[in-house]
């Protein structure tokens, strides 16, 4: 019966049991690494960019060299820029030694540092602080380095940017239970980039567990238009459908799920949500 099924569903779909859902910590300051080594800040003209990705690599690689070469670094810049990048630098390679109070301090000093007219490289660096707060279990001083973030971003008119870091901050007002702001947060972060599949799926897993499914279903579906080969949108728009009554629409999202990853932790999910709507 699908009463049953769902009854089941709801003792499993709180807090932290989708990849998606609020909060998720370490993880995403992981991620914040992966987007840096992938493509470093633009920042200001300076001579100092090769320098920069030189020891994003070596962070990568060696995370106690790349700490060695930002201190000695720090030590002979030239400039203001190559200040803040140096503590960039060492804040990433704190964070490959999960040290995540230093990595949030140096992160901190870097956006500090940065010279006047580049706010959009000062808007990532506050970000990968405040992530390195959530990383501590700090989302009281994360909300405030994201909100420091987002400043930044407006000045820059950076749109996705500023959506990109809306998403952080309503994770830390989740963590807080300020769920209301949550939502306008990412209400924010959904207005400055539609394109953003990950604030519109966020946004229906905030509204399922606020209990406002109507709205769930929607952004959910939004979701899937914009990511439809992401498995953890598949799975939360299986949730969202199996506690919504609807229960041939949430088989056949838990069902894409084991499609498109066959072999990630949503499709463990996946199965064992098919198996309690079979019984």
């Amino acid at each position: 019966m699908i009463t049953s099924a769902l009854a089941l569903l709801l003792m499993q779909v709180g807090p932290g049991t989708t990849t998606s859902d609020f909060p998720d910590l370490p993880d995403e300051l992981r991620e914040r690494v992966r987007e840096e080594q992938a493509k470093p800040p633009t920042t200001t003209a300076g001579t100092s960019g090769g320098k920069l990705a030189e020891c994003v690599t070596l962070a990568t690689e060696d995370a106690e060299a790349a700490s060695d070469m930002a201190q000695t670094w720090r030590e002979t810049a030239a400039n203001q820029l190559e200040l803040a990048q140096s503590a960039h630098c060492l804040g990433l390679a704190l964070v490959r030694l999960e040290d995540f109070a230093e990595a949030q301090r140096a992160f901190d000093l870097a956006a500090d540092e940065v010279p006047e007219g580049a706010p959009a490289y000062q808007a990532r660096l506050a970000a990968m602080a405040g992530n390195a707060a959530m990383a501590q279990d700090k989302p009281a001083i994360a909300e405030i380095a994201f909100a420091r973030s987002i400043g930044f971003a407006t000045q820059a008119e950076d749109g996705p940017l500023m959506a990109s870091v809306a998403v952080d901050r309503a994770r830390a007002l989740v963590a807080l239970g300020r769920n209301e702001e949550a939502v306008e947060a990412l209400a924010s972060a959904r207005g400055n980039d539609p394109a953003n599949s990950r604030a519109w799926l966020l946004s229906a897993t905030l509204s399922r567990r606020l209990e406002r499914l109507g709205e769930a279903r929607e952004q959910i579906a939004q979701a899937a238009l914009l990511a439809p080969q992401d498995p953890a949108i598949g799975l939360e728009a299986g949730v969202i459908a199996a506690l919504a009554g609807r229960e041939d629409e949430a088989r056949r999202s838990f069902e894409s799920v084991l499609q498109v990853a066959p072999q990630s932790q949503e499709a463990t999910r996946a199965r064992a949500y098919l198996e309690q709507l079979e019984q």
